[in-house]
C-alpha cells in the first residue's frame, strides 16, 4: 500500500501572530519574542517576525492541564471549536475558523496524518503525555501543506526526542478512567540521543447516545520513539515514530426491517494510527540547509461486528497507507531574506468496506512550492506559490501573500490573502453515495490583523477575516428514490473577528478571547452545522514554585445540527474547568483537574451525550 504526504502549504500568513502559549485550563506566559516556530513557513521564524495568526501550547502547559486528549488541549482557543460524538475516545471533529472538520491539516512531527478515507485526523487518539508541543496556524496553508489546509494546520511535536532522564505518571477519574505512562531518554556522548515514551489509557465511559443505557468505553496504548545522530557538524540524522492503537465502543441505531422500529445495538471497533519519519539535514554551506525526509502514515479502523446486523461479514473497515518523500532547501540571502524551495511526493493507498460499498484506490500527489520571506527593519513580507499535481484532479495552483509592519506606536499591522483547496477523499468519490466526478473545494481568504503590546506584561490583538469556499461537497438526498450521492453544490462564506487580551506577570497569567463569526451557506442562507456565531474564553492561572492553580470559563453560542430530515438548534452552554498542582519535591508532584465544575448539561452533536462533572487525580515524577 503506497502512501504519501500531499503537502505544501502557504508561506507565512496574515494577521497578527497570536504570540501566546496557553494551557487548556488556563494561560501561561506569553512566549518570548525570540522563541521560534516552524509551522507557519516550514522554517524556524521568531514569533515577533511572523505574519501568521498562530498559538503555541508547550510541555509545561500540557502537564498542568491534565487534558485527556489533544482535542481538549485545543478547545479553549480563539477560532477553535470541537464536536464529539459521545465520551472518552469517541470521534472528535475540529472546526478551525468555521471551516469544515476536514479542512484542517493535522501533522505529527511534521507528517500529515489526515487519512485518505474520512479526511479528519483522530485527535481523540493523540495522548497528551506523548506530546511535547503543539503549534496551530490559522488560515489557508495549501501552498506548504497541500490539500485540506483551508482552515489551518495543527502541528503536534511528540515528546520522545526531548526526553532526557525518566518521567512517569498515573491518574484516575470519573467513568472508571485510568491513565499511566513512562518515558525516558539518553544523551550518548555529544553526537547521539535516544528517547521513548509509553502511555496507556482506558475508560468505561458513558452511553454515547441519549436514549442508551450502556456505558461505552475505550482503551488506547501509545508508543513514541525518537533517535538522533550528528556524525558531523554539517549533518544531522533523525528518526521519529508514533503509534496509537486500541479499541473504542459505541452504540448505533438500527431499524427493524419489517416494522421499521428503531433499536440500539452496542458495537465496537479496533483502531490504529501511526506516523513514521526518517530525516537528514545537511548544511553544505553556512547559508544553505538541505532537508530530505521519508515518511509513512497508517490509519486503520476495523469494525468487530457485522455492522449492527445491516450487512453480513466481512466486517466493515477503513485503511489508509501513505508513503512520502519531502525535499526542502532553505537559502539565506543575507540577514533579511530567506528563500525556500520544496517538493512533496506522495503515494497513497486507501481501502474500505462500508455498508456493502467497497473500494481500493491508489493515488499519487506531487507538490512543488517556492517561498520568499524577507524582513526589512520594521517590515516583513512573505510570498509563496505552489502547484499540486493530483493524478485524479490534475494541477491545482495555490499561493499566499502576507505583509506585516511594526508601527511607531508598538502596534503590529498584518495583511494577508491566499488560495487553498481540498481534494475529495476516496470515500467522497467511491464510498456510500460516492461520486467519481467530484471537483476540489476551493477557498480564497483575506485577513487583516492588529497586535498591540502595552509595556512588558500586556498585549491586545484583533484579527478580521473572510473566507469564501466554492464547490462544497455535500450529500444530496432524493426523497423520492431514497437515494443520493455527493455533489459540489454549495458555496460558503465565513466572516469573522477574533479579539484577545493577554496578561503575563511573574506568577499570574490571564487570557480573554472572543470569536465572532458568521459561517454561512451562501446558496441556502443557512448557518453551517455545529458552528456557533460567538465563542468566549476567560482563563486565569497562577504558577508558583510549589503550588500552581488555574481555571477557565468558556461560552459557546447556539449551533445548528442535523435532525433528519430537518435541522435542530443546539442550546448555548457555559463550561467551567479548574486545575491545581502541588510540587511535593523537585521530582514529585500531585495534581487535580475538575471538568464541567457546575455539571452543565450541553450538546455538541445532536443525539449524543456529553460528560458531566468529572474529577481527575494524578501524580507525576521525574528523575535524571
Amino acid at each position: 500500500m503506497f502512501t504519501v504526504f500531499r503537502a505544501a502549504h502557504a508561506a507565512a500568513f496574515a494577521s497578527v501572530a497570536v504570540a501566546m502559549a496557553t494551557s487548556t485550563l488556563a494561560v501561561a506566559a506569553e512566549p518570548l519574542l525570540d522563541e521560534s516556530v516552524v509551522t507557519a513557513t516550514r522554517t524556524a521564524v521568531a514569533l515577533d517576525e511572523l505574519t501568521a495568526p498562530l498559538f503555541v501550547i508547550d510541555r509545561e502547559q500540557i502537564e498542568r492541564s491534565l487534558a485527556p486528549d489533544a482535542g481538549e488541549l485545543l478547545r479553549t482557543h480563539a477560532g477553535i471549536e470541537l464536536a464529539r460524538t459521545g465520551g472518552p475516545g469517541q470521534p472528535t471533529s475540529l472546526f478551525t475558523r468555521g471551516t469544515d472538520s476536514n479542512h484542517t491539516v493535522v501533522l505529527i512531527d511534521g507528517v500529515r496524518v489526515n487519512p485518505g478515507t474520512i479526511g479528519s485526523a483522530a485527535l481523540q487518539n493523540i495522548a497528551p503525555e506523548a506530546v511535547q508541543r503543539i503549534e496551530v496556524v490559522k488560515g489557508p496553508r495549501s501552498t506548504l501543506y497541500g490539500s485540506d489546509a483551508i482552515g489551518g494546520v495543527v502541528n503536534v511535536r511528540t515528546r520522545a526526542a526531548a526526553q532526557r532522564g525518566f518521567t512517569g505518571y498515573v491518574s484516575g477519574g470519573r467513568y472508571d478512567t485510568v491513565n499511566g505512562g513512562l518515558g525516558g531518554g539518553w544523551q550518548l556522548g555529544g553526537t547521539a540521543g535516544l528517547g521513548f515514551g509509553v502511555d496507556y489509557r482506558e475508560s468505561e465511559g458513558f452511553p454515547t447516545l441519549v436514549d442508551d443505557t450502556i456505558d461505552r468505553g475505550f482503551e488506547n496504548l501509545t508508543v513514541n520513539l525518537a533517535a538522533e545522530y550528528a556524525p558531523a557538524a554539517t549533518l544531522d540524522l533523525r528518526a521519529r515514530a508514533w503509534r496509537a492503537a486500541g479499541n473504542s465502543a459505541y452504540s448505533v441505531t438500527v431499524f427493524d426491517p419489517v416494522t421499521f422500529a428503531p433499536g440500539l445495538v452496542a458495537v465496537d471497533q479496533d483502531f490504529e494510527n501511526a506516523s513514521y519519519a526518517i530525516e537528514s539535514l545537511w548544511r553544505p554551506r553556512g547559508n544553505v540547509d538541505v532537508r530530505a525526509t521519508l515518511t509513512r502514515i497508517e490509519d486503520e479502523i476495523e469494525q468487530n461486528q457485522d455492522n449492527a446486523g445491516l450487512a453480513p461479514p466481512p466486517h466493515d473497515f477503513l485503511r489508509t497507507a501513505r508513503d512520502g518523500l519531502e525535499l526542502q532547501g532553505d537559502i539565506r540571502l543575507g540577514d533579511a531574506n530567506e528563500l525556500t524551495l520544496g517538493a512533496l511526493l506522495t503515494r497513497e493507498d486507501t481501502q474500505a468496506l462500508s455498508y456493502g460499498t467497497a473500494f481500493d484506490i491508489d493515488t499519487a500527489v506531487n507538490q512543488f512550492f517556492v517561498q520568499d520571506r524577507a524582513v526589512f527593519g520594521r517590515q516583513s513580507l512573505v510570498a509563496a506559490a505552489g502547484l499540486v499535481d493530483h493524478d485524479t484532479f490534475g494541477e491545482e495552483p495555490v499561493w499566499n501573500a502576507e505583509y506585516g509592519i511594526m508601527l511607531p506606536t508598538a502596534t503590529r499591522l498584518t495583511l494577508a490573502t491566499g488560495r487553498a483547496f481540498r481534494a475529495p477523499d476516496s470515500t467522497d468519490r467511491y464510498g456510500f453515495g460516492g461520486n467519481p466526478d467530484l471537483a476540489p473545494e476551493v477557498s480564497r481568504q483575506i485577513e487583516i490583523g492588529l497586535r498591540q503590546t502595552i509595556g512588558t506584561q500586556h498585549s491586545l490583538y484583533a484579527n478580521a477575516f473572510r473566507n469564501d469556499i466554492d464547490g462544497l461537497i455535500v450529500f444530496v438526498f432524493d426523497p423520492v428514490t431514497f437515494d443520493g450521492r455527493n455533489e459540489n453544490v454549495e458555496r460558503a462564506r465565513i466572516e469573522g473577528v477574533e479579539l484577545g487580551y493577554v496578561f503575563s506577570g511573574a506568577k499570574w497569567h490571564a487570557r480573554a478571547e472572543v470569536t465572532l463569526q458568521d459561517p454561512r451557506n451562501r446558496d441556502t442562507g443557512e448557518r453551517l452545522l455545529r458552528r456557533a456565531r460567538e465563542n468566549y474564553v476567560l482563563a486565569l492561572e497562577r504558577v508558583g514554585a510549589r503550588v500552581s492553580f488555574g481555571a477557565d470559563v468558556s461560552y459557546a453560542g447556539d449551533r445548528h445540527d442535523t435532525a433528519f430530515p430537518a435541522t435542530v438548534t443546539l442550546d448555548s452552554y457555559v463550561l467551567v474547568n479548574a486545575n491545581a498542582r502541588f510540587a511535593v519535591s523537585d521530582s514529585w508532584s500531585v495534581q487535580a483537574r475538575l471538568d464541567n465544575a457546575f455539571d452543565e448539561g450541553y450538546t455538541l452533536v445532536n443525539g449524543y451525550n456529553t460528560p458531566g462533572r468529572s474529577l481527575t487525580l494524578a501524580t507525576r515524577f521525574a528523575f535524571k
